[in-house]
């Protein structure tokens, strides 16, 4: 197994994983805008992406966006993608992926890594909680839609 920054040589392969997360999440089959936006954040250079490779199968990957703490005055990274081929799954891939993350994050001397995961995801939930993530109780998370 091989873990390693994406680059535009895996381009279609990380696509391909990106449009099964986003079905995942039961948005329809986009393969050709999965792929536009993958190559957009490769050539904008504006999210990491890590790729997990069992010999030339893509079997997972994750995306980082950066944002900063304006409480520490740091650094820190979105884990905004987690994503395991389902041939993949139990083997320890997602752990990889995190644990890259996180050296990637240190390296880069963010304060911290946030995500944040579906509340029926209880497998996600369990392998985050694995890794030392912790359940935000101090504050509640909103959003506003702008579409």
């Amino acid at each position: 197994m091989e873990i390693y920054q994406a680059t535009m040589e895996d381009l279609k392969g990380v696509s391909t994983l990106f449009n099964l997360y986003r079905e995942f999440y039961q948005q329809p089959s986009d393969f050709e805008g999965a792929a536009a936006y993958i190559e957009k954040r490769l050539k904008n250079k504006d999210s990491i992406i890590f790729v997990a490779k069992d010999r030339d199968n893509y079997v997972g990957f994750t995306q980082l966006y950066p944002t900063f703490s304006s409480i520490s005055m740091k650094k820190a990274w979105i884990l905004n993608d987690l994503y395991i081929a389902a041939s993949a799954r139990k083997q320890g891939v997602g752990e990889m992926l995190l644990n890259k993350a996180k050296d990637f994050a240190i390296e880069t001397g963010a304060v911290s890594i946030s995500l944040s995961t579906a509340p029926d995801n209880h497998s996600a939930q369990r392998l985050y909680e694995k890794n030392g993530y912790k359940k935000d109780s101090l504050f509640y998370h909103y959003e506003l839609a702008l579409s």
